[in-house]
């Protein structure tokens, strides 16, 4: 029987291999992190009734780059500074901050995040990351997944048919866009990286 072994992330290269040196430049990444996620919940891309945030796209990159520990503390993080009240989330200030809003429309999708990482995160350690059609499996799978989550909450606050009618078949062309896109840019990054 195979053992399926652990491969490095894109974000590896950039670690120092231990110590407390390794840990502050995680902790950097994480920072930054979060601040790529907060700065794509803040942009807006108009496709028909609903405004389509990049944070999904960021999400996707983010669990590809850093792997499955450090993605899931980076969104682990990210979710901390919403709960403190910074206003981090897409319709953070505007509707609300803190807990409250983490348990309002948006709760079931913002904890399908970290799922999304974390199933991400865990096919690039094992190097799928650097095969577009693996990284594609694995992205179209966490993106079912945060979806469901997404939906299941929102079902319980408006009922199943606005859940799905509001919640997913809006989102659901631009999430696959998504998909595709970060699906085929991580792979064209290590595909440069080993030319150079």
């Amino acid at each position: 029987m195979a053992i399926a072994t652990t491969m490095r992330p894109l974000v590896s290269l950039t670690l120092p291999d231990r110590g407390a040196a390794r840990l502050a430049t995680q902790l950097f990444l994480a920072l930054v992190g979060t601040l790529l996620l907060a700065l794509s919940a803040k942009t807006k891309v108009v496709l028909g009734p609903v405004d389509i945030s990049l944070q999904t796209l960021a999400v996707l990159l983010i669990a590809s780059a850093f792997g499955l520990r450090l993605a899931v503390a980076t969104l682990l993080l990210y979710l901390a500074q919403g709960a403190f009240g910074l206003p981090v989330f897409q319709g953070t200030p505007e509707k609300g901050i803190g807990i409250a809003y983490m348990l309002g429309s948006t709760g079931g999708y913002l904890a399908g995040f970290v799922a999304m990482a974390a199933i991400v995160g865990w096919a690039a350690d094992r190097g799928w990351d650097r095969n577009p059609l693996k990284l594609f499996g694995a992205m179209l799978t966490a993106e079912v997944v945060m979806m469901a989550m997404g939906f299941a909450w929102l079902a319980i606050l408006i009922g199943p048919e606005k859940s799905w009618q509001f919640g997913v078949l809006p989102f659901v062309v631009g999430d696959l866009i998504k998909v595709a896109l970060a699906a085929s840019l991580v792979p064209a990054v290590w595909a440069l990286l080993k030319r150079g």
